[in-house]
């Protein structure tokens, strides 16, 4: 894509890094900076610099946050004997916006998975089975992708757990198989959360 100027190329190519957008695309949003005052665009530029400067990982569940400790984590209202495993942030948005869920999360960071190179020593594992050890939950949920990376992952936390007196569920596998938890409709989610299920019925 030939350019009339080197700005313009430049910063095209730096929104065309972005996940899912295109030269095209990239163009388009650039352009579209171009037409806004000047004023609008430095305070866009501004609130990116400062959410990258300032944001912060919750020390209780690794959620991100714009304090040591999250909203959700710190929200009395929040049931702190019910913690929700999930792999990545994304997945909290998703479960948050089915309004289905009051407990806590703890984000792993990922699942294990040995063809990626990613181990148990990769992820938040040892925080959570802290968590679980020094608090008093009664029920840790599994909200993990239905893969066979996320059964792993939920079978190798469940085996830490061994002699653990809360109970172990999973969501309702009204999941597909191989389906990612952030692109599930709020509604199938939802029931999903709802109905969750002991954990015994999945990982064997």
């Amino acid at each position: 894509m030939q350019l009339p100027s080197t700005l313009l190329e430049n910063a095209v190519a730096e929104f065309a890094k972005l996940p899912g957008i295109g030269k095209k695309t990239a163009l388009r949003l650039v352009l579209h900076l171009l037409k806004q005052d000047i004023q609008v665009t430095t305070h866009f530029g501004e609130t990116l610099t400062k959410m990258r400067k300032e944001i912060q990982f919750c020390q209780r569940c690794y959620n991100i946050s714009d304090g040591t400790i999250c909203s959700i984590c710190a929200n009395s209202g929040r049931a702190k004997d019910t913690i929700c495993v999930v792999e990545n942030i994304r997945d909290v948005i998703a479960i948050e916006n089915t309004q289905q869920y009051n407990g806590t999360y703890h984000v792993l960071g990922g699942i294990i998975s040995p063809l990626d190179g990613i181990g148990p020593d990769q992820l938040t594992i040892e925080p959570l089975l802290e968590r679980i050890k020094n608090d008093q939950v009664v029920e840790l949920v599994f909200a993990l992708n239905p893969t066979i990376q996320g059964d792993t992952t939920i079978y190798y936390i469940q085996k830490k757990l061994a002699g653990a007196s809360c109970r172990i569920t999973t969501i309702a596998r009204g999941i597909a198989f191989g389906g990612e938890l952030e692109y599930a409709d709020e509604m199938t989610l939802g029931k999903s959360i709802s109905n969750r299920q002991p954990i015994q019925q999945y990982i064997k």
